[in-house]
């Protein structure tokens, strides 16, 4: 894949990481609520937590700004490869780009690397890449979300069913190259690491979904 076919691609792979890194849920909870975020719960930066630290400081508004934050947490990714597509990246380029806003989102700079699951950034950041397998993997999500109300639950499964899913939409439909992986970079190694890098985050909330210790949250 053309990684660093310049040394542009590596002023906008810097961008994808910073950019990602923005850590939305602490911003909003500490300018509206005087919250350090990373002080409750599961200390992660992200939606789910934002509400957790929330509903009982004000329940009315909690819900709205856990999904304002994951809204801003997909934007940021979305935006980042808007951005590549624009200027004209090749698409390795631009799978690499999310992979970094993924990593980011994760390990944000601005709070010493720590941060977030990464879920709403890695959605938002390959929705434009391949929308018809990102789209059915939010169905899941919210599938899932909606009969469990468990949100690490819902989470993996719906990011995780995306990625298989890229191992059988652009074998099954004439996809054009701009939307199918197997034709942007004839690889599905990004997706696959997006995955992983998801999986690696819950692996706290995977020992308590087996241990049937997961908190219902949605």
């Amino acid at each position: 894949m053309e990684f660093f076919t310049n040394y542009i691609n590596l002023w906008f792979y810097l961008l994808a990481f910073f950019v990602g890194g923005i850590p939305f849920g602490v911003m909003l909870t500490k300018v509206l609520y005087g919250i350090d975020l990373r002080k409750i719960g599961s200390g992660s930066i992200g939606a789910t937590n934002v509400y957790r630290a929330l509903k009982e400081h004000d329940p009315k508004r909690a819900k709205l700004i856990s999904i304002a934050t994951l809204i801003l947490d997909a934007i940021k990714g979305t935006v980042i490869i808007a951005l590549a597509k624009a200027v004209g990246l090749p698409y390795g380029a631009q799978w690499f780009m999310a992979i970094l806003a993924v990593l980011g989102h994760c390990y944000s700079p601005y709070l010493g690397f720590h941060g977030g699951k990464g879920v709403s950034t890695a959605i938002g950041s390959v929705i434009l890449l391949m929308p018809i397998e990102g789209a059915l993997g939010l169905v899941v999500w919210a599938v899932v979300g909606k009969v469990f109300k468990v949100s690490s639950l819902s989470s993996l499964t719906g990011v995780l069913s995306g990625v298989v899913l890229t191992f059988v939409i652009p074998y099954l439909l004439p996809l054009p190259p701009s939307i199918d992986i197997t034709a942007q970079i004839n690889s599905h190694t990004p997706i696959v690491l997006i995955g992983l890098i998801i999986l690696y985050t819950h692996i706290p909330n995977i020992m308590r979904l087996f241990k049937g210790q997961e908190s219902k949250v949605l």
